[in-house]
């Protein structure tokens, strides 16, 4: 197999998300604002901003047009679960709980279960104001880990939505732009429009907080003057538990989050890297080269995506210090 190829026929716009499934190595899903959702191809009446599955074939979308839907490959059934009052920004699937966890532009969280509507309707579990936009979430088990505006990150127990775990400020200075718990459960990495990326724990406890930490990435020297990228995506290895960062920069980096080490660069893409997936076998990551817009504007490459395959040695932490997997 080639260390990486690049697929065919991506997206005629901007790509928003690329994830693999969570069992099947082989099946990627892409979501963009040419209105497409891809694995086979459905449709939304405007530009889709995040995607997910969940289980089986069943995937989860939404964007612009303000409705979160299911789609279930293995049948064709196509629902619309309910809407938000505003753009639906993000989202993640519970595997704890067996429901959806969206994230809006009009400041709330939603949860959704297909099931319990019948085959024309979803159902609404709950929706959950909050101070700000949504523009991120992730879970892990019990946990949902949401940043907003403001730069407030906000953990909750997904078992009990009416109430506040933990609020937070972020580490990083300006406006985050993605947050993704690590794969071992103990926290979380977030990232920022300026270039940074930070390493926290759910644990309050003096000793974990101490642990925390926050570093600058994704800046390039460009006729002597820095300039500094966003920082659009972070995906945790699905075996090591080191991860991934893509910035605006074109740039894909490798870190060993255990011993605060960068492990790899790659070389450069041709724009923007929108968004990132590691297969569930950890042996592929699938990278969105796609123009972010940052600059306004412009002339920019085409949107492509890649599958780079990547060895286990260079997956790797270089030590386990302190810290399971």
């Amino acid at each position: 197999m080639a260390a990486e190829y690049e697929l065919f026929e991506p997206p005629n716009d901007a790509i928003s998300t690329v994830t693999f499934h969570p069992s099947k190595p082989e099946v990627l899903m892409v979501s963009s604002w040419d209105k497409n959702q891809q694995t086979a191809k459905y449709y939304h009446s405007a530009a889709v901003l995040d995607c997910c599955f969940g289980e089986g074939m069943q995937a989860y979308s939404g964007g612009l047009d303000k409705a979160v839907r299911m789609h279930d490959f293995s049948t064709g059934r196509d629902v619309v679960l309910g809407n938000h009052d505003d753009a639906v920004r993000t989202m993640a699937f519970s595997t704890a709980n067996n429901f959806l966890v969206t994230g809006s532009w009009d400041k709330t969280i939603g949860t959704w279960d297909h099931r319990a509507g019948g085959a024309e309707h979803g159902s609404n579990l709950g929706i959950y104001h909050q101070p700000e936009k949504i523009f991120s979430l992730d879970v892990c088990d019990q946990k949902l880990v949401v940043a907003m505006a403001g730069r407030h990150v906000f953990i909750y127990d997904l078992r009990n939505m009416k109430e506040t775990l933990q609020r937070r400020e972020s580490s990083l200075k300006y406006q985050t732009r993605f947050v993704k718990c690590m794969r071992n459960g103990q926290g979380y990495a977030s990232s920022s429009i300026e270039g940074r990326v930070a390493v926290e724990f759910f644990d309050p406890s003096p000793q974990s907080q101490a642990k925390k930490y926050a570093f600058k990435c994704h800046r390039q020297n460009e006729d002597g003057v820095e300039m500094i990228y966003p920082v659009n995506a972070l995906a945790f290895h699905p075996i090591h538990g080191t991860f991934a960062s893509g910035g605006s920069d074109g740039g894909v980096t490798m870190w060993d989050g255990y011993n605060k080490k960068r492990l790899r660069q790659y070389p450069r893409y041709p724009t923007s890297v929108s968004s990132l997936s590691w297969s569930c076998d950890g042996k592929t990551l699938a990278v969105a080269s796609s123009y972010t817009f940052d600059q306004g504007e412009k002339d920019h490459a085409p949107d492509q995506i890649f599958l780079r395959s990547i060895s286990d040695q260079e997956a790797r932490p270089k030590t386990v210090a302190g810290m399971s997997k």
